[in-house]
């Protein structure tokens, strides 16, 4: 069996996944659609509107075979790292191709532009350093230093966050993984940050923004969304009594910063140039994290990196713990569920995969990496209702979802 992989983090799955998956099959040609999923918290620092779990059987009951979790060392990165943890769980896992949404639309330039930068490498990082010296942010200096190197001529948007997450998962699988194919997709409609639902295909922020304001899901987000998600967006409500968002876990942060010293602070992963004393001077009179937020956003901490580091200080990250696994090869695959075709794929698959698999943690008990794992669905589920969360929290240590077609 083929199998094709996509990265993904479903918050929540909508038309525009739907069709990212659909068309993966087709390009790649492939019996198995794999999707490497950000669990419990998400790239941008975010927590998950709805729990892993549920996003998994949301993307399983639409056109997804197999949900593979991306750990949450990895997912909660910058696009480098990130791109680092699903390339390679996928291809550990046998995919032959990975195919991506991308503004670009078409895999030749992205292809072009790793040329480029495996040629002025050097020169890169010199102009990189050299722009982060002067306090410019990480995206910003990114940009300015591919200019350097005429990286701009190659007719990539390197402004446009799917493009530049594309670049990284190329470049991590020309220099890791060279035998599987990258395939891209072009984005259809709605862009990454809209925040008005526009159309079928909405963005995810625009459907979060609206079900949260909301609380409920109207027709608008009915129209973007598959009834899989539908049920499942209900179904957590409905067994967690909440759909997360950041204010949830303001008072927990807003401890944390009161009474950590700048010393305790400083050792969090992403508490880096005396961010500290930002976060202590601003945390006592804020009203709201988006109030929090506001204040400490800077030209050099973008929105972005500081949610990353707000969540690495409530799951207990440490940076010496971050760089040592970080170092570290990925250890197991974690199966979060799988259709019929999925359990197919893996059955065949099993004795020729490069890690080892597991279904559910209790063998891996000890391993630093679940270790963090654990600690992160501890802080997901933490405001909820004791018995709801007592419940949900077991699920960390149940088996995967599993879907008869």
């Amino acid at each position: 069996m083929k199998a094709c992989g996509i990265i993904v983090e479903y918050n929540p799955y909508h038309n525009g996944h739907l069709y990212h998956a659909q068309e993966s099959r087709k390009l790649s040609n492939a019996d198995c659609i794999i999707a490497v999923m950000s669990g419990q918290f998400l790239q941008r620092g975010e927590p998950a509107i709805i729990d892993k779990w549920h996003r998994a059987k949301a993307a399983l009951q639409s056109g997804v075979d197999l949900v593979i979790e991306l750990p949450y060392l990895y997912a909660v990165q910058h696009s480098d790292f990130f791109s680092k943890g699903a390339v390679e769980v996928l291809g550990a896992s046998g995919a032959e191709a990975i195919c991506f949404g991308s503004e670009q639309g078409t895999i030749e330039p992205f292809l072009n532009a790793y040329k480029q930068l495996h040629i002025h490498g050097p020169h890169y990082q010199w102009e990189l350093k050299k722009a982060l010296g002067e306090g410019i942010s990480f995206p910003n200096a990114a940009r300015r230093a591919q200019q350097a190197i005429g990286l701009d001529k190659e007719a990539i948007d390197f402004s446009s966050p799917n493009n530049i997450l594309g670049y990284s998962y190329v470049k991590q699988i020309l220099t890791s993984f060279p035998s599987i194919e990258p395939m891209t997709i072009k984005r259809k409609e709605s862009q990454y940050h809209d925040t008005e639902i526009s159309g079928k295909m909405a963005s995810a922020t625009s459907l979060r923004k609206q079900i949260l304001e909301t609380e409920d899901i109207d027709e608008n987000v009915r129209s973007s969304i598959p009834k899989s998600t539908i049920e499942q967006l209900y179904l957590y409500k409905e067994q967690a009594g909440l759909w997360h968002n950041w204010e949830l876990y303001f008072s927990l942060l807003y401890y944390k910063l009161c009474t950590l010293s700048h010393e305790q602070l400083r050792r969090y992963h992403g508490v880096d140039e005396g961010l500290e004393y930002r976060l202590k001077e601003f945390a006592a009179s804020s009203l709201s994290f988006q109030h929090f937020m506001k204040r400490i956003k800077t030209k050099r901490y973008t929105w972005t990196r500081l949610q990353r580091t707000c969540a690495h200080i409530l799951t207990g990250l440490e940076k010496e713990e971050a760089d040592r696994q970080l170092d570290t090869p990925l250890p197991y695959i974690r199966v979060l569920g799988m259709n019929e075709t999925g359990q197919r794929y893996l059955s065949r698959q099993k004795k020729h995969l490069d890690l080892p698999l597991f279904t559910q943690p209790q063998k891996f008990e000890e391993h630093p990496l679940l270790s963090i794992e654990k600690r992160a669905s501890v802080t997901y589920y933490s405001p909820l209702a004791a018995k709801k969360r007592i419940r949900l929290s077991h699920s960390e240590f149940g088996p995967p979802v599993r879907i008869i077609d």
